[in-house]
């Protein structure tokens, strides 16, 4: 009977196996089918994945408070007696329990509940609960505090250490949580293979720095709070040599698999630039060296190609796609949006054209016919050079011989969609993967998010560039810089306007830029105003940004979704309303939607007084510098543990405790650690991997 098997029959039997770490969640006390359904939303399928869901912050309930000590909205621990239950159905169907300490009384709401809790709150009783405090014209309440309920108070005492509070899905409580992750504890106690000592990494073992953070200690809260306790330092070093061991693996699976040797890019290169209006900088050429030293290798090209807006990063992929054609290979450049895949063929069109080179088109968009015929010259190997979206990523397109993968803006896409790009080579070989991203990453931060990558950076802008002027300006100004749009959009330039939200949330961010947008039309009733938000659906979004760069529209209010868009060379103002509430990175990525033409552009950056410390050094920044690299370093100084790239994209890496920003530092260190352990202790290595994230395909397809 093979495993899968024996655990539906045990399961049909109702007999629970020895727990292990690796048991099923299902088989722990108070969990079954319904609870671990609800678990694996969480992706939490096994005992030990518990261990790994840490606390997202802690309570003190180490004191009771009397209920003459409450005030509106303090978070509390109280206990009383039940004086009385009431259900009632005004303003809706809801429960009030009022318990009395002796000298106060207070009400205990609640909307959702079911019968067997309501007869618990029997008369005589008595109560512990944890909630916010909130004023009522008839006393103090709490609506849906934590609660538990006993015979005597000595049954209800306080809490002996901090509360761990979790993330939590609909149907799982936080008692129920901790209750499971007790038992996920006490499981890994009698784990030899888990308690064993990982060499190179300091105490705490695993094990105790776990407790200490699912179970800690009252003195432990300021380094906690500060994410300096012992305990916190411990597992972020695992967690990121887990990190690197699984991009390792990654790695030395494709440098594993034969490459393809391309022996004439510096060639490739020469003939482009006699077709280019403009001389190559040098550090488009060093890029380009780069990149050709791993062509003539016999393993595959694994390189991050970073350039801050404007460098000229195509024009080096423009180069290796052109030496693969010229060695009667293929090559793809894979873009996030319809828009960009666009602007892309073009500027390869009009680059390689002259060379009768033939580029085309994969995307969403095209009609039946079109794309069956871009299939067809794509798997007959007939066109030489693709430029497409995630279509590229569908079984049925086929390419006679791949040799080199380029993909524009890299967070946008997972590790796995690259994988799946690069299962398109010629059988027996791998592409060469090249990764553009205009995101400047200082380097030790790079070598955390795209570990599996060799990193070139190209830290020069083309000469003629005209640096955008940047201002800072209050809102209370807001008339003066209606009045600049209104005269450079007569004068036949185009601008945005961006709103910002401190929330990352699409829908209310969407919200503020409608708001905005009927606003600017009514304040420029003369001018055409677009809008541009993520809850558009994608046709609409790219009608928008189509009409935008067409010049159909003078004036674009958007959300940061045009961070990253295409380029409008007529667009020479941008307004980032709000700017204080972003980040340098975020700011500067949108700056460099302008000054893309010849024109002198201006970004202005609409700020609320009064400003913060923080926020007037993050707009001095912005004012006294276009150097992309050097606002990355400056943001990592300013906002430390906060997430350079936003939580949308730093999420990919897919890190429970450590902070890819903040830990950065770590990373030297533990990339020498991660190759010493692949080379003594590869079973090791799989143990910590499996530990932290699964297995590394599971991680690539995060």
């Amino acid at each position: 009977m093979n495993k899968s098997k024996a655990r539906t029959s045990r399961a049909q039997s109702g007999v629970k196996p020895a727990l292990k770490l690796f048991t099923e969640v299902t088989y722990l006390k108070g969990a079954g089918p319904a609870v671990a359904a609800k678990l694996h939303l969480l992706d939490l399928r096994r005992v030990q994945d518990l261990l790994f869901h840490l606390p997202v912050r802690y309570e003190d309930r180490r004191a009771l408070t009397p209920l003459f000590d409450l005030r509106p909205g303090m978070e509390a621990l109280v206990r009383g007696r039940i004086v009385a239950t009431e259900l009632r159905f005004s303003p809706r169907r809801n429960l009030r329990v009022a318990i009395d300490d002796g000298k106060n009384s207070l009400v205990l709401r609640f909307f959702y509940f079911n019968e067997a809790q309501r007869a618990a709150f029997a008369d005589g009783r008595w109560v512990r609960a944890y909630g916010t405090a909130r004023a009522t014209p008839q006393g103090y309440e709490m609506v849906h505090p934590e609660y538990r309920v006993a015979d005597s108070a000595e049954d209800l005492p306080a809490e002996a250490r901090l509360t761990p509070i979790y993330p939590l899905v609909a149907g799982i409580t936080q008692s129920r949580m901790r209750d499971l992750i007790r038992q996920a504890l006490e499981t890994a106690g009698a784990d030899l293979e888990f308690n064993e000592r990982l060499p190179g990494l300091e105490m705490p073992e695993t094990l105790a720095a776990l407790r200490a953070l699912h179970q800690p200690e009252g003195a432990d809260l300021p380094l906690l709070l500060a994410g300096t306790h012992p305990a916190q330092i411990r597992l972020v070093r695992e967690e990121l040599l887990a990190h690197q061991l699984c991009m390792r693996l990654l790695r030395g699976q494709t440098h594993a698999r034969p490459g393809i040797g391309i022996a004439h890019l510096p060639t490739a290169a020469g003939t482009l630039q006699e077709q280019l209006p403009f001389a190559l900088t040098a550090a488009q050429r060093r890029a380009i060296a780069e990149i050709a030293a791993d062509f003539a290798s016999s393993s595959p090209m694994l390189r991050l190609l970073q350039g801050d807006v404007g460098s000229g990063k195509t024009v080096v992929a423009a180069a290796a796609m052109l030496a693969c054609a010229q060695a009667g290979l293929q090559a793809v450049l894979m873009a996030p949006t319809e828009l960009l895949a666009e602007q892309h063929q073009r500027n390869l069109r009009q680059w390689l054209s002259p060379l009768k080179i033939e580029v085309g088109l994969l995307s969403g968009r095209q009609k039946k016919a079109e794309r069956e015929a871009a299939l067809k010259a794509a798997a007959s190997g007939r066109v030489p050079l693709w430029v497409g979206t995630h279509a590229l990523f569908q079984s049925e397109v086929r390419f006679a011989k791949l040799g080199l993968v380029v993909v524009d803006e890299q967070h946008r896409f997972g590790v796995g969609q690259r994988l799946a790009l690069r299962d398109k080579g010629l059988d027996g070989a791998t592409p060469h993967q090249l990764i553009m991203s205009a995101t400047p990453i200082p380097r030790t931060l790079a070598q955390t998010l795209y570990a599996d990558l060799d990193v070139t950076v190209i830290d020069e802008l083309p000469p003629g560039r005209t640096p955008v002027q940047t201002v800072a300006i209050s809102g209370e100004r807001r008339e003066e810089v209606l009045a600049r749009i209104g005269e450079a959009c007569r004068a036949g330039r185009q601008a945005y306007w961006v709103c910002t939200l401190i929330e990352e949330s699409e829908a209310l961010e969407a919200q503020a830029a409608e708001e905005t947008y009927r606003k600017l039309r009514e304040e420029l009733p003369e001018l055409r105003v677009g809008l541009v938000h993520g809850r558009l659906k994608s046709a609409d979004k790219e009608a928008q940004m189509r009409a935008f760069q067409n010049g159909g529209t003078q004036l674009l209010v958007a959300t940061t979704v045009i961070e990253v868009g295409v380029d409008v060379p007529n667009a020479s103002i941008m307004i980032i309303d709000n700017a204080e509430r972003l980040g340098l990175s975020q700011l500067h990525q949108l700056r460099g939607r302008v000054g893309r033409g010849a024109t002198a552009s201006q970004c202005v950056l609409l700020y609320q007084p009064p400003l913060s410390e923080a926020g007037r050094a993050r707009l001095d920044v912005m004012r006294s510098t276009n150097d992309g690299f050097l606002i990355a370093q400056r943001d990592l100084e300013l906002r430390g543990p906060g997430e350079l790239l936003g939580r949308r994209q730093t999420g990919l890496i897919g890190l429970k405790i450590a902070d890819p920003v903040r830990h950065a530092d770590l990373v030297p260190e533990l990339q020498k650690l991660a190759d010493r352990w692949l080379a003594k202790n590869p079973a090791l290595a799989q143990r910590v991997i499996t530990r932290w994230v699964g297995d590394a395909q599971r991680y690539a397809d995060v």
